[in-house]
């Protein structure tokens, strides 16, 4: 008997948490986090640039990403939202599955090439992503880093180690950023256009970048 009670606890334990849902008007902090029902919501299976953030089109010129993720999920908030929680993430946010005027969120979004399908979570908006980035929508216009990337190493993804001066390239000219400077998570480094990683600030002084503002 002990042992068919000790096995049901454990059965009650690796159940999911409790289904959540909430319905009414959100309010949008970011491109894939909202409150709703005075909770805080962190939508499932989706990353959205962060406040911010700046991608480049295919001329390489920088725009708002993070701002137009923000604007797409707004524009679907403006409708009734219902909102299905699917568990709890280490920051106690409510991950949940929302739609708004019959639409799934998330899909919208991914669709519109306004987030990324977080595929390390869940594989459910892989398709979407595909279509987007196969139109150029959206993050798909050119070049972006996962938001995941720019959380975790501020935007150093593919720098060589020991050189995480960033030597971007823009309508101010050649201008290299410092790990913590303003701007430095937001700048993205493309090879291709003559942008570069550099080791030292005397490095990117000698190959001519000027240290940005901030």
């Amino acid at each position: 008997m002990l042992r068919i009670c000790s096995l049901l606890v454990l059965v009650v334990l690796a159940q999911p948490v409790v289904a959540q849902t909430l319905v009414g008007t959100a309010r949008v902090i970011d491109g894939d986090t909202l409150v709703l029902a005075g909770e805080r919501i962190r939508l499932y299976g989706i990353d959205a640039p962060e406040t911010g953030q700046t991608c480049r089109d295919t001329a390489g010129a920088a725009w708002d990403c993070g701002g137009f993720a923000t604007g797409a999920l707004a524009a679907l908030a403006a409708a009734e939202m219902r909102c299905d929680g699917v568990e709890r993430d280490r920051y106690d946010r409510l991950v949940a599955r929302c739609r708004a005027a019959g639409a799934d969120v998330g899909a919208a979004l991914v669709e519109a090439g306004a987030a990324f399908a977080y595929a390390r979570y869940a594989a459910d908006y892989l398709p979407h992503e595909a279509r987007a980035r196969a139109a150029g929508r959206g993050v798909w216009s050119g070049q972006a880093e996962r938001p995941e990337v720019v959380r975790a190493f501020g935007g150093t993804a593919g720098a060589p180690e020991g050189c995480a001066i960033k030597g971007n390239i823009s309508g101010n000219g050649r201008l290299y950023h410092l790990p913590g400077s303003r701007g430095y998570a937001a700048t993205t480094i493309s090879t291709a256009k003559g942008e570069r990683w550099f080791c030292s600030e005397d490095q990117a002084v000698a190959a001519g970048w000027v240290k940005a503002r901030g």
